[in-house]
């Protein structure tokens, strides 16, 4: 297994709209085309509050390309991004790292 952490910045006062199309959309998109969650973070303390940070797990490199292309190309996430991207962008940067358990993790 791999896993893929990223990090999106979000627009000012607009971390609820993100929130919101997770949970309305978002995470029932991901199931079809195979990319699993495990696990959502906002910061507490420490880092910027309009950053929503997540992990998700794929079975390998190959996998994740098919899982993201056919997520990217699927036509109700289209209309979704492109109706939650109104009156402004919704998310202002992503940064994305694909991290391997060691040996020891409990992941592996």
């Amino acid at each position: 297994m791999i896993y893929e952490l990223r990090v999106y910045e979000v627009a000012p006062g607009r971390m609820a709209d993100l929130h919101a199309r997770f949970r309305e959309h978002t995470l029932q998109i991901f199931q079809r085309h195979g990319i699993k969650p495990i696990a959502f973070f906002t910061s507490s303390i420490g880092a910027s509050t309009d950053r929503l940070t997540y992990v998700i797990e794929f079975q390998d490199l190959a996998h994740r390309e098919k899982a993201w292309s056919s997520f990217l190309r699927d036509p109700e996430w289209k209309a979704i991004s492109d109706e939650s991207n109104k009156p402004r962008q919704l998310v202002l940067r992503l940064t994305s790292q694909i991290y391997e358990p060691t040996d020891y993790s409990p992941l592996s």
